[in-house]
């Protein structure tokens, strides 16, 4: 093995536990936000209405912290992709964890798991349809009596019928993740499916060059239950360390390696 292998692998090694430290410090940052989202907003589509949210005590409050958000998701999908998800994202991390303890990895390339992630474009149609097409009306009364896990019950109590379905299909998916792993995050997120959709334009990926023999090590070991630079890759990184020839690099992507891409992703849809 040559020393750029070498060198390549122990960074590929090094890197998953420099992602997990990153994803606990973004649990701290984010997971308040996150928490409230789904458990105390009163919006049917949470973290877009924070500004008008009467529920004070929500991170999502703070001016500074809702559009430095919002206007940083943006920024780095062109830069590095989809790499919120793999990296920064609160749910992701969670999912994960709970993906460490699933029956099924479903790490596997079939017909199904290619048209699986276009629920990420119908919860995303209907996440729009409520904020944009029905102003995203407010469905809860965040009541807030006693300490905190009592409000949390007074929220279900006094919610609306919309609100609890919202707040139990998404537990509901989560839960799902026991079964098959990161399926909220691969099959069901409106945010993945709204990076998804735009991470072609990322100057920066993880992606495989032309030496790939398809033998899918790196398929086998991805949380997201793909390959790099494919549906659903969220340039986590974790593949790097896997590739018995090489054959997966993380930075701009040279010509020859988008056609070889390019040849690869008709070949699959075949």
């Amino acid at each position: 093995m040559s020393n750029q292998q070498e060198l390549s692998k122990s960074r590929g090694f090094l890197l998953p536990k420099v992602r997990r430290v990153i994803q606990m410090a973004m649990l701290a940052v984010l997971g308040q936000w996150s928490f409230y989202g789904i458990f105390r907003c009163p919006f049917l589509v949470p973290f877009v209405s924070c500004e008008v949210c009467p529920v004070i005590t929500c991170w999502g409050r703070i001016t500074s912290y809702f559009w430095g958000f919002w206007l940083f998701l943006p920024l780095s999908v062109i830069f590095v992709g989809r790499a919120f998800c793999g990296w920064l994202c609160p749910g992701g991390f969670v999912n994960q964890m709970i993906g460490k303890i699933s029956f099924s990895k479903m790490r596997v390339s079939n017909q199904f798991l290619k048209i699986a992630p276009l629920g990420m474009v119908l919860s995303l149609a209907v996440v729009l349809i409520l904020w944009l097409g029905i102003h995203n009306p407010r469905s809860m009364v965040p009541i807030r009596v006693g300490d905190f896990w009592n409000s949390i019950q007074l929220s279900f109590e006094h919610a609306s019928l919309s609100w609890l379905v919202r707040t139990f299909v998404v537990l509901g998916l989560v839960a799902a993740g026991l079964f098959i792993t990161n399926l909220w995050c691969r099959f069901a997120c409106p945010t993945g499916g709204l990076l998804e959709i735009f991470k072609g334009m990322a100057l920066f990926r993880v992606f495989k060059n032309s030496a790939c023999n398809d033998c899918d090590a790196c398929l086998r070991i991805c949380e997201m239950g793909t390959r790099p630079d494919e549906e659903n890759c969220t340039n986590c990184g974790d593949c790097l360390k896997t590739c018995p020839v090489d054959a997966i690099k993380f930075g701009r992507q040279g010509k020859s390696d988008e056609r070889y891409n390019q040849i690869q992703t008709k070949e699959e849809i075949r």
